[in-house]
Formats: C-alpha cells, sequence, structure tokens
C-alpha cells in the first residue's frame, strides 16, 4: 500500500477554534449505554465488544476505523509496504502522546505487541496478531518473545514484518488487541495500569472513574494529538444490560445513546422517535455452540437434527421483528474477498422437510421418542431478545424430539467468561462479530488449537488442515475455495448451528451529532458531539 495520510477538515479546525473560544459554553457529556459490564480493561484481555467501546476510547491503535467504519491512520501517521506485501513500516505521529505528557513511542508498540504474544500474558486474542512473524511460535512458547517481528527503527519509527501477506493485516492493527500500552506505566504499577488514576492512555480520552455494574467515566485527554477536534468533555459508560431498563433512560434523557435495545420494541420506538431508532446491518453471526466433548452432543447426527429443528424463519421475524436475517452459514454474507458463503445443505428445505430429516436422525442415533431421553440446558448471557430466542428453541426441541428442555442465564461477561474458560456445557448461545472483513475471521473459531473461542471443542483434522492450507495460500481466488471448503466442512458437521445474521441496534439521541451507522460498528466517541 502506498504511504497515507490522515489530513485534518479545515471546517472541522474552525469549528474547533469557536468551541474552544467559548468557555462559558457548559460541558459537553455524552452518556453512553453500554450493555454490560466489562471484564477488564486490559486491552490484552478483552474479548467482546462493550470493552472495546471503552478502551478504544481510551487507546489509539495504529491505524483506526473513522465514523463511516473506514480505516484511516491512527497513532501512525504514515505506512509503507515492502514491495512482496510482508513488511510495514510505520511512522508515529511527531505529536502523539500518552495522557501524562509523554511521548508514544515505537517501543511502546512493540513492548504491547511483546506482550500480548507473551505466554505469561495468556492473552485470549493473541491469535488475532498471528499475521506477524513468528507470533505464533512465541505465543506457543517455541520461540522467546524478543524474536517477535517487530524493530523499532528510531523512536517514532516501527518496523512490522509478516510470516506471509495479509490484505487485511490494517483492519488488525485497528482490534482492541492492538492497541498499545504505555511500557513506562505497566513496568512501574503491574496489573494495576488499568485503574483510574493510574491508567496513562493515548486516546482521545483518559479513565477518570469507574464505579463498577454502574458506570465508567472518562474525560477528553488535552495531550492527545487531535484534541483540539474532540467536542465531548466527557463520556459517561452505564454498562446496564437490563434492556427495557435502558430505553426507560433513553425515554427520560438520562442516555444518550442505547446498544442492543429488545427487538420487539422496534415498531413502538419508531413511532415515538422516529429515525433516533437505528437497526444497521454488520458482519456478525448469532449461533449456538452444542459442546462436543459430551454425549449425545458429540454425536453429529444429534447436532445435525437439533439445528434442522429451529426455525429460523420464525426467530427473525416473530422475535427480532426482522431486523435479524436468517442464517445458515458462519460466514455472514458482504465479505467482498469471499463472496456467498457455504451453507448447510438443508438450507433450502422447508421447515417442515427439516424437521422430518431432523426426527429421522434423531432416532437414527438413538434419542428422543422411542430412545433415550433428550435432557438439554441452554445456556444464554443475559438480554430479553436471548431468552426470547432461547424459550422459542426449547419449544422446538421438546415439540420435534419430545426434549426436555432448561434454560441457564448468566450476566454477559460471566457468560462469556464461563465458555472461553473450558466450562462444560450442552447448548450455550454465543455471537461473533467480525474483527476484520475476511471469512478466516469466523472460520478460525472452530479450528482445534482455538482455545479461546472454539467453545465446544470442536475437533476436525480435515478441518484444520484446510484452514492451515487456507494461510498457506497466495492466490486470493483459490484461498477463497479453500475456505468455501472449510465451511462446507463445518456446516456438515454444525459443532455450531448458525442462527441469525444480525443486525446492530442502536437508539442515538438526536442532540448527538456525528453518528454515522457501519458495518464494523464502530463509533469512536472522538467522531461525535452533542448539542442541546
Amino acid at each position: 500500500m502506498a504511504s497515507m495520510k490522515l489530513k485534518l477538515g479545515a471546517a472541522a479546525l474552525i469549528g474547533s477554534l469557536l468551541v474552544g473560544a467559548s468557555p462559558a459554553l457548559a460541558e459537553a457529556v455524552l452518556h453512553r449505554g453500554n450493555a454490560g459490564e466489562p471484564q477488564t480493561l486490559d486491552q490484552a484481555h478483552t474479548s467482546i465488544n462493550i470493552e472495546a467501546f471503552i478502551v478504544k476510547d481510551l487507546y489509539e491503535g495504529l491505524t483506526i476505523y473513522d465514523a463511516a467504519g473506514n480505516i484511516v491512520p491512527g497513532a501512525a501517521e504514515t505506512w509503507d509496504l515492502s514491495d512482496d506485501g510482508t513488511v510495514y513500516t510505520f511512522k508515529l505521529r511527531a505529536d502523539a502522546k500518552w495522557s501524562d505528557g509523554s511521548p508514544v513511542t515505537a517501543e511502546d508498540f512493540a513492548f504491547s505487541f511483546r506482550r500480548v504474544e507473551d505466554p505469561k500474558t495468556a492473552a485470549e486474542y493473541a491469535n488475532i496478531l498471528f499475521p506477524i512473524k513468528n507470533a505464533e511460535k512465541v505465543n506457543k512458547g517455541e520461540l522467546p518473545v524478543d524474536q517477535l517481528g517487530v524493530k523499532v527503527v528510531d523512536e517514532k519509527t516501527l518496523e512490522i514484518t509478516l510470516e506471509r501477506p495479509t490484505p487485511f493485516f490494517l483492519e488488525l492493527l485497528a482490534h482492541q488487541t492492538a492497541l498499545p500500552v504505555s511500557k513506562a506505566s505497566v513496568e512501574k504499577n503491574g496489573t494495576d495500569f488499568v485503574k483510574p488514576g493510574v491508567m496513562v492512555s493515548n486516546g482521545a480520552f483518559r479513565l477518570t472513574a469507574h464505579v463498577p455494574n454502574d458506570s465508567l467515566t472518562v474525560e477528553k485527554n488535552t495531550n492527545y494529538w487531535d484534541a483540539a477536534n474532540v467536542k465531548l468533555d466527557k463520556v459517561i459508560f452505564y454498562p446496564i444490560d437490563d434492556q427495557a431498563a435502558s430505553v426507560r433512560r433513553f425515554e427520560a434523557k438520562e442516555m444518550d445513546l442505547v446498544y442492543n435495545f429488545s427487538a420487539d420494541q422496534i415498531d413502538r420506538l419508531r413511532q415515538s422517535y422516529g429515525d433516533q431508532v437505528h437497526v444497521s446491518p454488520t458482519l456478525a453471526t448469532y449461533y449456538y455452540a452444542f459442546d462436543t466433548r459430551q454425549e449425545p452432543y458429540s454425536d453429529v447426527r444429534v447436532r445435525r437434527a437439533l439445528s434442522m429443528a429451529v426455525d429460523r424463519d420464525f426467530i427473525a421475524k416473530e422475535i427480532y421483528s426482522g431486523s435479524q436475517i436468517p442464517a445458515y452459514s458462519m460466514v455472514p454474507p458482504g465479505i467482498e474477498s469471499y463472496g456467498e458463503p457455504s451453507k448447510a445443505d438443508f438450507a433450502d428445505m422447508s421447515q417442515l422437510d427439516r424437521e422430518d430429516q431432523a426426527v429421522a436422525l434423531m432416532k437414527e442415533a438413538g434419542y428422543g421418542e422411542g430412545g433415550k431421553p433428550l435432557d438439554i440446558e441452554i445456556r444464554y448471557n443475559t438480554n430479553p431478545n436471548h431468552e426470547r430466542v432461547a424459550t422459542a428453541v426449547a419449544d422446538m426441541w421438546k415439540n420435534t424430539f419430545g426434549a426436555k428442555v432448561s434454560l441457564v442465564n448468566l450476566d454477559v461477561s460471566s457468560h462469556y467468561a464461563y465458555l472461553q474458560e473450558g466450562g462444560k456445557f450442552n447448548v450455550a448461545r454465543a455471537g461473533w462479530v467480525a474483527d476484520y472483513a475476511d471469512a478466516e475471521n469466523f472460520l478460525a473459531l472452530s479450528i482445534s488449537t482455538n482455545k479461546t473461542f472454539n467453545y465446544g471443542k470442536f475437533d476436525n483434522a480435515e478441518y484444520d488442515a484446510l484452514m492451515k492450507k487456507s494461510y498457506e495460500e497466495q492466490d486470493p481466488a483459490e484461498r477463497s475455495k479453500i475456505l468455501h471448503e472449510a465451511e462446507a466442512l463445518l456446516m456438515k458437521e454444525q459443532p455450531i448451528a448458525p442462527l441469525l445474521t444480525q443486525a446492530d441496534l442502536w437508539l442515538v439521541s438526536d442532540r448527538v451529532q456525528g453518528w454515522q451507522d457501519n458495518a464494523p460498528n464502530e463509533h469512536l466517541s472522538r467522531f461525535l458531539s452533542v448539542a442541546e
């Protein structure tokens, strides 16, 4: 890629000068609903989008997503790519500083990437940076950390060498795992570096307060290189997973943004709030995972039967008011480099035919009516939509197989922590939002060595071999073909049952300016402002 540079718009600069010239103006505060309490603010351990929304306001990577969801320069002002596509040279902004006023250096980024890949850190998302040379070997303890393909050329120049050309690498660098930490702060404060009053960050905001399960407050970072164009003085995140309560607070004008409101409220809210209701299609899949470590979910016939018996059209239309699309593939449509996903072979059958075949499969496996009893527990994270889906699926399995189905729910942090730590289950609700627009991001979840996100511990040598082959293939068309073969196998085996291609549901107050719906669902507060 040719060198890129971000240029400030003259209009934005003039606007900031006008705002700066009016000290009498009231403090500009954005009240942001965030759908759950973050497990952590340590970028090496974050894994869900409600954490990313916060840490990306606090820290800035080499690249970022702009308001429209496009990759643009962040802490790096420019970069160059070698002719063979494997060496990136990033020039950091001369005026990039930490919130304590010290300079952001290439060494900070090198330290941060080494920290993520260091096996002692046990970063859940270490695989995001595996395209960097030796990253996977370092992460597995096969090579020392200093062998990672990152090199400090000088204080403001960082060189990153890749294992192979990676077309989506600039998108990976905008992921929260690639956000930098202040080397000096981490070495001084250890794990306390994430605490209010201690955290040193390089983004548009700095952390000033965090009351767990109540609020998290960030204030404008006056040392940020583009502080003149940051319109907000403060952002308060509210970790409310009670969707009805979030909507009530929005209606009472206590919150300006609400993420993931209950879909059955779409029509009512549209009648009252019009275009403040945003339904934004995104690269995301809502799915159920089966724990393949234990019977009967270790039997592909049982997994396929359970998946086939789920009426996705009903869920999409009746529970999500048409805001979500029935899914029969793990990879959502809309990824240009991949094309049409490989769907399950029952995708084009009628629901009645699917159910007949599901009953036959379950009988063949020896379960259900006339066989061993089916006693199924569905786990999901607390959320009215997820509860309605689980209740509907439970009814479908009861009616089709005579199954006894129970439901268990935990808050979002606890639910994903349980799955990521390898807790055993029967069936578990999960969702995956693209970290980057490539099919590999969805298909890598089911590789046997993916200890964090392969919740059901699917282990298939043929699948692993296809994915390995895809990483070694440099021809885009051939690579896409291999990934389609892998997805076809995944959909045949059904260790996961894709249910819906998702849309993001947001309530955006008309006092919020600068908001743009986008497929990556990236909404940095630095691009927003509020009008009274």
